[in-house]
């Protein structure tokens, strides 16, 4: 557990550097631009500076930098206010669909004293952890009805796992990452694999919960039997979803090593891009 914890921590902060350097040198090219900062050193003003002799293609060069700027920006506002408009309208939808007693029941039941678990009546299979600042857990009614009170038990833990971890705004925000600073490979990479890897840990923390991998594995292969319809909702933390054939693997074998795949080309072009924005950065401050 140690090993993918580290591992996601890694790729959480790989993230975030990526951003902290796109972002600022973003600002620097905006400041430069609409406030007339004399930077002279940028990213942006050095792409221009390198056709100074030719000024049509600088001028494209140039349009081609406020695009990209232009829409990083716009992008980032839009991903933003959807997934906020879309979370409140999903949480109005789940709180219509709760049910009260067997919420109670359940919460008593699994020694919830927060009372953090949501029963919502639906025949769809459903598990999955909502909200960023204060998280839930919601079960449906369909899903308690197959399943066993010790995989119930394993499919709570795993949930808790998410819940704890605040996987659903990490996912979030480094999903925002990959879709607005596309131009780095790593960023969307990092997406991908954090949501393998938040997977993986909440499995292994079920697992030391509950003191065996039977539980989740029965319930897994319950869900798997059953077919999911998804309609479309915020960023969740599901029980189930993309990454559940590493998830098996892990629970046949443990001690197998899962690779995260990632192409040369991607680390060259990411690694390349991050030392020359680095390096941007460190001259424009000196």
């Amino acid at each position: 557990m140690k090993w993918w914890k580290n591992k996601s921590i890694f790729i959480i902060s790989l993230s975030l550097l990526i951003t902290i350097l796109v972002w600022s040198q973003i600002g620097m090219y905006l400041a430069h631009v609409l406030l007339g900062t004399n930077l002279e050193k940028n990213l942006f003003t050095l792409c221009l500076s390198l056709f100074d002799e030719n000024i049509s293609i600088q001028l494209i060069i140039s349009m081609f930098l406020n695009l990209l700027i232009a829409y990083t920006i716009l992008m980032t506002l839009i991903k933003i206010g959807h997934q906020y408009f879309l979370l409140r309208r999903f949480k109005k939808k789940i709180s219509q669909m709760v049910d009260t007693d067997f919420t109670k029941l359940l919460n008593r039941r699994f020694h919830r004293h927060k009372s953090d678990i949501l029963v919502i009546q639906d025949h769809q299979l459903l598990a999955f952890t909502i909200g960023f600042r204060k998280s839930n857990i919601v079960l449906s009614t369909g899903l308690i009805e197959i399943l066993e009170e010790y995989e119930l038990d394993a499919v709570i833990e795993h949930e808790t796992s998410h819940q704890k971890n605040n996987d659903s705004l990490k996912i979030f925000t480094l999903q925002l990452i990959s879709q607005t600073i596309w131009f780095i490979p790593l960023t969307k990479w990092a997406y991908q694999n954090y949501k393998i890897i938040s997977e993986l840990l909440a499995d292994q923390y079920a697992i030391h919960k509950t003191g065996s991998e039977a539980a989740l594995g029965s319930a897994l292969l319950k869900l798997i039997k059953h077919h999911f319809n998804r309609k479309p909702s915020p960023v969740l933390a599901h029980f189930s979803d993309e990454s559940v054939n590493y998830r098996l693997k892990q629970l046949v074998n443990p001690h197998q090593a899962i690779p995260i795949k990632l192409k040369t080309t991607s680390i060259m072009a990411s690694v390349h891009m991050m030392l020359l924005m680095t390096v941007m950065i460190l001259v424009t401050m000196s």
